[in-house]
């Protein structure tokens, strides 16, 4: 079957009380209580977004996002109850799209859940220059005809700073049109900013592509100078 979002937390009562409120809403959704429980849903089932847990009965939310990563890039939301801002990094550095703390209002995290169902997936951007090459509809990416392997939120959040090419786009932009969320924080940015000039940028350190506009935001050149 083919689901929306898929729930991974082993507390058995609020997975439950989550994917009701979604489904009532329209968002499929379906649950698993553990690492192994996901593992099996995969395989004979899909989903657009996965709400993970950091804490699982059987292991650890860390450990099954690097695990899925291997073969998907689809979203993955952190929903956590620690508040540790290594956590935090943890997440975005193995491939989380985004950190959610616990306890979550139920209408909060449904909007944010479509919010990136919206986005996931919707650029059309194509962009090369013989060094970098955006290709939006296979949603692949390469560095001097290299494969680059990004997270669906990195990938849009390129796509929409190549769409905007030469235009300083705000932080408060950027969280409104790729997170669906106003009130996302400047670490998270920072983080997934820092990834993305890693993976795409000659020398992080010195960007040519995504420069920085201090008291402004950032801008995507569209020269690899």
């Amino acid at each position: 079957m083919e689901y929306h979002c898929l729930i991974v937390d082993d507390e058995k009562t609020l997975a439950d009380s989550t994917a009701e409120y979604f489904n009532l809403f329209g968002v499929a959704a379906a649950v698993c209580y553990s690492a192994d429980d996901c593992r099996k849903f995969f395989t004979d089932n899909s989903t657009d977004l996965i709400l993970l847990d950091i804490n699982l009965g059987d292991g650890n939310g860390f450990d099954l996002c690097k695990e899925l990563r291997e073969t998907t890039d689809i979203p993955i939301l952190f929903i956590s109850a620690r508040t540790s801002d290594d956590d935090k990094i943890v997440a975005l550095n193995i491939g989380g799209d985004d950190y959610i703390q616990k306890p979550y209002s139920l209408g909060v995290l449904l909007a944010k859940v479509k919010a990136v169902l919206k986005r996931y997936g919707t650029g059309q951007t194509d962009y090369a220059d013989g060094y970098l090459t955006v290709n939006s509809r296979s949603k692949e990416i390469s560095v001097n005809d290299i494969p680059v392997k990004l997270t669906a939120l990195e990938f849009r959040l390129l796509s929409y700073l190549i769409e905007n090419k030469g235009k300083v786009i705000s932080k408060r932009e950027l969280f409104e049109k790729v997170w669906g969320d106003k009130f996302t924080g400047d670490g998270t940015l920072n983080v997934h900013i820092r990834r993305l000039r890693e993976a795409i940028e000659q020398n992080p350190n010195e960007p040519k592509y995504i420069v920085t506009v201090w008291g402004d935001g950032y801008k995507f050149t569209g020269e690899k100078q």
